[in-house]
């Protein structure tokens, strides 16, 4: 079989039928970047869960001035309060799920507020007065949460248990129904890709009828009939997937590496590193979506 010549069929396919190859590009790369950007988006929320997983702890809340809870009827946590608090913590009855304590004040609270909200409408809503104090407990397993919580239930002065795990769960649960809306955009995509690559295949095939009976005739194969139409999709279809990885590649450096990493800084977010190793991925999707819908449509319209 001579390259050329293969070669030189495949590229009159593309001509012939250049309006439904363009087609096909353009609905490959719709439908590969939305599987692209539902990739990365599953790598953001692995590397987020990584980093904030370790970082998060169990704060307990000491009772403010006004609270309602059972456990504050007298008030504001007391300094003996406090120390009751501080030593069972530091007890043996939670020494084996307790790693780490420590005590922040209205001041530390405040001045971690400012950090986190600087530039915000929430800066400065807050006064100094008014931050709650809390100790932090840093666990051996963030797991067994339950066991702090029920510990100081009723405990005097201390109002509520948070576990910050909780909080991240119902983040990382928002971006994974996110992540899956766009894999169902993706699949509807790729379904009607593999029509419309379907299609235009059919039409290739009908339109090079009298060429293809000729090579029939003068003892050509069926490998060798068939495969510029199969090269004619899968071409199409790789096309499409490298545009999704360049423009996915825009996006990240531009909006997420540059503006959105400026933003938040204190968080790792993916990068253009991210998008080439996905990229290889999109273009293995196009072409074997591609080539066996080829080699499938030809197989059952092409009688040769």
């Amino acid at each position: 079989m001579k390259f050329s010549f293969l070669m030189s069929e495949v590229l009159s396919g593309l001509r012939r039928n250049l309006s439904l190859i363009i087609s096909v590009v353009l609905v490959t790369f719709v439908s590969l970047l939305f599987v692209g950007a539902a990739a990365l988006l599953q790598m953001q929320i692995g590397g987020m869960k990584d980093y904030w997983y370790d970082k998060v702890q169990v704060a307990v809340f000491l009772c403010p001035e006004d609270s309602e809870a059972p456990t504050c009827t007298d008030g504001e946590a007391t300094d003996e309060q406090k120390a009751e608090i501080e030593a069972a913590l530091h007890s043996s009855d939670l020494a084996d799920y307790v790693e780490e304590v420590h005590f922040e004040d209205r001041a530390t609270a405040y001045r971690l507020f400012q950090e986190q909200f600087a530039g915000t409408s929430l800066e400065g809503t807050v006064p100094e007065d008014q931050m709650q104090e809390s100790y932090r407990v840093g666990l051996v397993d963030a797991e067994q949460y339950g066991i702090i919580q029920e510990y100081f239930s009723a405990t005097p002065g201390v109002e509520e248990v948070v576990d910050q795990n909780r909080l991240l769960d119902q983040i990382f649960r928002i971006l994974n129904i996110a992540t899956a809306a766009a894999v169902g955009i993706a699949v509807i995509m790729l379904v009607c890709a593999v029509v419309l690559i379907a299609t235009t295949i059919r039409l290739s095939a009908f339109t090079r009828r009298r060429e293809t009976g000729i090579m029939r005739l003068v003892g050509a194969s069926n490998l060798f009939i068939q495969l510029p139409f199969v090269l004619e999709g899968v071409l199409a279809a790789a096309v499409g997937a490298v545009l999704s990885g360049g423009v996915l590649g825009l996006a990240v450096h531009f909006g997420v590496s540059g503006w959105l990493q400026a933003r938040v800084p204190s968080i790792s977010l993916i990068g253009v590193g991210d998008v080439l190793l996905v990229t290889p991925l999109l273009v293995l999707v196009g072409v074997v979506m591609a080539g066996v819908s080829s080699a499938l449509t030809l197989r059952r319209y092409m009688k040769v």
